[in-house]
């Protein structure tokens, strides 16, 4: 390596995993982008819609063949076996900084000795590691030979992701919830970045009003379910719920007189709902989870699940200045339980606002710049 010339200016790409909506991942790009304006972007497949491709400035994105499949636009997650071949194919050999923006197969991509590798990772595969069986189970995938199919699948899946954590030369975690699956997965150590929290789009709100609040898409793991169940058996509290999904119709019929469905609503609503409501309820094992800071953001305090990302962003009970409750278990009576212990606290809302900045855009740039101006010093060092 001593004879390897430094490179005089370094060339970046980004590569994420796709482009299809404007989620929690791609808020996390636009962030990467604002750091690092000169990085060019590879991404398995790009239907992004034109309202939410402000923050890509106009740049070229290089896709992936997935791009041109039939019926990729709407069911691109079908392609999952080809990808870990397609993402091998871009060409990135004339780049010296590569950072993968991985929760999929982007970490995959081959890079050379000379290649800085930084993957910031949202979490391993989920349905192809420990929630596999979750994965099988709710989608109805792993029954008959169909399911025998699945699983030769996610196995072959899950020795390519274990076999491509080699070629990653700095593993950053959303979480340490995320890093302790990544020491399991690929018994490789990481550094925490939180992700960015647009935290200035909500205002401390002080009138809260008598009802409580969930918002999700309304897919299984969320526990849209197990929510109002509990609220069923509290015929006299009041629960509105915002999020549309395939588990709708069970959530209607679920759903007792004391709860509100508004389905989807646009951002400015659930801003609004979210100051207002007594409290914000989650019930989903996250990796890090938005909403919950989000709705502390507003002054909200939120009552969770006690696993994964909730942990580290919320200030439970027992702790100095509280911005939640925790519940140990998914089950309907653990939540109600907490429901009523948190009838019982007061917890300041300010307090609430003050934990939400922790987790802000520009506290996310600098830490995020810090560690590649750090790496990327590290691995020339002798050059």
């Amino acid at each position: 390596m001593q004879n390897t010339p430094r490179p005089r200016t370094r060339r970046i790409a980004i590569v994420h995993d796709w482009l299809i909506t404007y989620g929690g991942a791609e808020r996390t790009l636009k962030s990467m982008l604002e750091c690092l304006p000169e990085a060019d972007i590879f991404t398995m497949a790009d239907f992004l819609p034109p309202q939410d491709r402000g923050f890509l400035s106009g740049r070229k994105i290089i896709t992936s063949p997935l791009q041109n499949m039939p019926g990729a636009r709407r069911h691109y997650r079908a392609y999952l076996p080809l990808m870990p071949l397609w993402v091998e194919q871009f060409d990135l050999s004339g780049y010296d900084l590569v950072i993968s923006s991985s929760h999929a197969v982007a970490k995959g991509v081959l890079t050379g000795p000379d290649q800085l590798h930084l993957c910031y990772i949202y979490s391993p595969m989920r349905y192809a590691w420990d929630l596999q069986h979750q994965y099988l189970r709710e989608t109805g995938k792993g029954r008959g030979l169909r399911g025998w199919v699945v699983r030769y699948m996610l196995h072959r899946l899950r020795l390519w992701d274990a076999r491509t954590a080699a070629g990653v030369d700095r593993f950053v975690a959303i979480s340490h919830f995320v890093g302790r699956r990544v020491a399991k997965a690929y018994r490789r150590e990481s550094e925490v970045i939180y992700p960015p929290v647009d935290v200035e789009a909500f205002r401390l709100w002080e009138g809260k009003e008598d009802f409580y609040l969930t918002a999700s898409r309304m897919v299984p793991y969320k526990r849209i379910d197990l929510i109002v169940d509990a609220f069923r058996q509290l015929p006299d509290k009041r629960l509105v719920v915002i999020g549309d999904g395939p588990e709708m119709k069970k959530i209607r019929a679920l759903a007792g007189p004391n709860v509100t469905l508004l389905g989807y609503q646009p951002s400015h609503v659930l801003v609004d709902y979210l100051q207002r409501a007594k409290a914000f309820i989650f019930a989903a094992e996250e990796d890090f989870g938005i909403a919950p800071l989000e709705a502390q953001a507003s002054g909200t305090p939120v009552i969770a699940y006690g696993k994964g990302g909730a942990l580290e962003t919320i200030h439970g009970q027992g702790d100095a200045q509280p911005t939640g409750v925790f519940f140990q278990e998914q089950s309907v009576e653990s939540l109600r339980s907490a429901i009523r212990y948190f009838e019982t606290l007061e917890i300041r809302p300010g307090a609430c606002r003050e934990n939400a900045l922790r987790f802000n855009e520009d506290r996310f740039k600098a830490e995020f710049l810090a560690l590649v101006e750090r790496e990327w010093s590290a691995f020339h060092a002798g050059w």
